[in-house]
């Protein structure tokens, strides 16, 4: 377990990200393949139990996100553009599941480290609606929170770098197919 908040960079450099886009094996290679993304890993946050195992949280009854932790070097990606990714890689607009996989612990989710990224992440969720909207799809219901006070738990070793381990694993994404709307980012 480690505990991250408003204190969130590793050196002056670079910085700490949290996504939940349901199962966590399929985001953490999406993420770990960025250009810039120092290391990846994944683990449960945002629930009541401490310390949980995979079995606990699959329940649902532990209250955690599958969430992937990312530490990146702020001058080859920005912020911004890891939500570009984030928004594009699952369908934000599915409370509580992705694809087949259903419960609270598949939920869409940003926990920010920054007040900056809190700004930032609003932000890109406004302009990505807007692009959903626009395509007639429904409301985002990704959950937008600090993650100051909020334990990350890192899941057991196997999930570790899952699909590197298991290539053709199951990825468990699913998309709106909608573009980020890059012309409206900020740069």
């Amino acid at each position: 377990m480690h505990i991250r908040g408003e204190t969130a960079k590793i050196d002056s450099m670079s910085s700490i990200a949290y996504f939940a886009t349901g199962c966590f094996w399929g985001a953490e290679r999406r993420f770990w393949q960025m250009q810039g993304v120092i290391q990846t890993s994944v683990g449960y946050m945002g629930g009541t139990r401490i310390n949980p195992t995979y079995e606990q949280v699959c329940t649902g009854a532990s209250g955690h996100a599958e969430m992937v932790e990312i530490t990146f070097d702020e001058t080859k990606v920005s912020y911004q553009r890891l939500l570009e990714e984030f928004w594009t890689m699952h369908d934000p607009t599915s409370l509580n599941r992705q694809g087949g996989d259903i419960g609270t612990q598949y939920r869409s989710s940003i926990y920010t480290t920054t007040s900056e990224q809190y700004v930032t992440a609003v932000e890109s969720r406004n302009i990505y609606q807007g692009a959903l909207t626009s395509q007639g799809l429904g409301e985002i219901s990704t959950e937008i929170i600090s993650a100051g006070g909020v334990n990350y738990y890192l899941a057991e070793e196997y999930h570790q770098k899952y699909l590197a381990k298991n290539p053709n694993g199951y990825d468990c994404h699913s998309s709106t197919g909608v573009a980020y709307p890059f012309e409206k980012a900020k740069v």
